[in-house]
């Protein structure tokens, strides 16, 4: 009597109105998380009606398109009209842009999709950093104000607060698509899609939608149109990619975070100088899980529905130079900076009009950011200089002209975190890195040795190189960033070391852990990988329930965001 009495009254709850209700509306408290459970039995309901529809292009792309809008409602709420208004903005421009024949007006179609689509990522990304920098200058007070959300308040009833602009989740990266695909048809890469729920599918896909990877209109389009297709060995790797990212997330990432790197970066004076560099390390390393932890994920999610995402990250602490580092790293943004702006601007090949355009314009960019009439008179200064040993100086022209798209292309991709010092920091550092490597290889006694111990010391400086960067990634502020070089510079307390490692003993062998298998031959890597697609279902669904029961004992009390959200 009491077990049918205590299973009426749980059917009663979860079926109840606010239950219901709650699985359809939006609750900024809960967004829709690859860790969560509620995102496994949506993504549940989502295959059983795609094993209905899955034959059919035509219908399995608009039905992959409204369950991406509800899953992009579910994260953003009401933010998804900006990805509404940007799918139907590039749609249309691209059919336009296919469709004439007239040169100038395919250019000022392409450039009217790259200044609406920038112009809408500027507005939500830097409104404040623009109203600082305006009272700053003027020394007046201006307050922000929302007009998105007074729009949306009049329209739908909301109730959204004005005074504050909200970054929508994955706007830096479903823009960076939208754009692609006018791009793309512009240099007729691709053909335009047959409708608009294709064209919304692209731009929306959930697995890759708020969080990467970039996925390129030329790459992913073409797969719209082709007949679904899984393979045993697919599964198998699809399994596999979404196994690794849970692990990498939860168990590396989130655990280290929580238990140590977080602590260290909320208050560092606190900390020795030891424990401060030993956060830094950590961080580079919980950062790449989070990040390639949720790329792992979404690919293998997308496999299992027949669609093929690029891959994000190719062990990129493994590399040997700044220069390889960036070719494994956060590879769909890398690869899309060099393609869409790095080789229209010029390359390696020397400065354009596009390149001093857009290095006046990052300048200015920074002038504001500064909110000082010093930086200004240090810019004119600067390019007085340059100018100067230019005439002067052949060998340093050649090599300026051939560096300057270099930079600039590693300070936006700074700023496309932000706008703040910090990232302008962090991009100009490796775009510095990127250039002293290009002439450091050029009389590196060591250039040419490939063997374990020399390979060895070429990761380790490289690694602390991209560590050293990462203090600007991560910390909330200047103060914080100074706070932390000075700790590791007058405190670092060697005598205390053993008991530090002592005291955090775990974090340590989770992080040495991390590090050990992320440096593991890529042999070793394919053996374990084809060993688990090829074993039997049965073993694969044993080894799948005892990962997730490890990962989720794992998990803290309070699910941790991917880092990535906030871009």
């Amino acid at each position: 009597m009491d077990n049918g009495f205590n299973i009426l009254n749980w059917f009663t709850w979860f079926f109840s109105v606010e239950n219901i209700k709650s699985i359809f509306l939006y609750n900024e408290t809960q967004p829709l998380i690859f860790t969560q459970f509620f995102f496994w039995g949506f993504f549940a309901v989502v295959l059983l009606f795609y094993a209905v529809v899955y034959k059919k292009n035509a219908l399995r792309n608009a039905f992959l398109f409204l369950v991406s809008l509800f899953f992009y409602y579910k994260t953003s709420g009401l933010f998804i009209s900006i990805l509404l208004f940007s799918t139907l903005v590039d749609y249309f421009i691209g059919k336009y842009i296919h469709a004439s024949d007239n040169q100038l007006k395919r250019k000022l179609l392409v450039s009217t999709s790259i200044f609406i689509n920038l112009f809408v990522l500027f507005y939500f990304k830097y409104a404040y950093f623009f109203t600082d920098a305006y009272n700053t200058f003027f020394e007046t007070d201006v307050q922000v104000f929302n007009h998105f959300a007074q729009f949306t308040n009049s329209i739908a009833g909301t109730h959204f607060t004005v005074d504050k602009i909200l970054l929508p989740v994955g706007i830096s990266f479903y823009t960076f698509q939208t754009i692609s695909y006018s791009v793309d048809i512009y240099r007729k890469q691709i053909e335009p899609v047959k409708n608009i729920l294709d064209f919304g599918f692209y731009v929306s896909f959930f697995p890759q939608l708020v969080a990467g990877p970039i996925v390129r209109a030329s790459e992913f389009i073409p797969q719209l149109y082709q007949p679904y297709r899984l393979t045993r060995y697919d599964f198998g790797l699809a399994l596999f990619w979404i196994l690794k990212g849970l692990i990498k997330k939860v168990v590396i990432g989130d655990y280290i975070a929580v238990n140590f790197i977080d602590r260290i970066f909320q208050n560092p004076t606190m900390f020795t100088g030891f424990e401060n560099l030993m956060a830094l390390y950590g961080y580079s390393l919980q950062v790449y899980a989070d990040f390639s932890g949720y790329t792992d994920m979404a690919i293998g999610i997308a496999l299992l529905m027949g669609f093929t995402l690029p891959t994000n990250f190719n062990s990129p602490y493994k590399a040997k130079n700044v220069g390889e580092f960036w070719k494994r790293w956060h590879m769909s943004l890398s690869t899309w900076l060099r393609d869409y702006l790095y080789i229209p601007l010029g390359g390696n090949r020397g400065g354009s009009i596009g390149t001093w355009v857009t290095a006046i314009v990052i300048a200015l960019f920074v002038i504001l950011l500064s909110g000082k009439m010093m930086v200004l008179y240090a810019f004119i200064w600067l390019a007085l200089l340059l100018v100067f040993l230019s005439i002067w100086i052949k060998a340093f022209k050649d090599w300026l002209t051939t560096n300057v798209n270099l930079l600039i292309t590693m300070l936006l991709g700074g700023l496309w975190h932000g706008a703040s010092w910090n990232f302008v920091i962090w991009g100009g550092l490796n775009g510095l890195g990127l250039m002293v490597y290009k002439l450091w290889k050029k009389i590196s006694p060591y250039e040419k040795y490939n063997n374990l111990l020399a390979v060895g010391f070429k990761v380790a400086v490289t690694l602390t190189f991209i560590t050293f960067t990462r203090i600007w990634f991560r910390a909330a502020d200047m103060d914080t960033t100074w706070s932390i070089l000075n700790q590791i510079k007058t405190n670092f307390r060697f005598d205390l070391i053993p008991t530090i490692l002592l005291t955090y003993k775990m974090v340590f062998a989770v992080t040495l852990i991390g590090f050990v298998i992320h440096w593991l031959p890529s042999k070793t890597k394919s053996w374990y990988q084809n060993k688990f697609i090829e074993s039997h279902l049965g073993i694969q669904i044993l080894i799948s329930a005892l990962a997730v029961v490890g990962v989720y004992q794992a998990m803290s009390s309070e699910l941790q965001a991917f880092i990535y959200f906030q871009f």
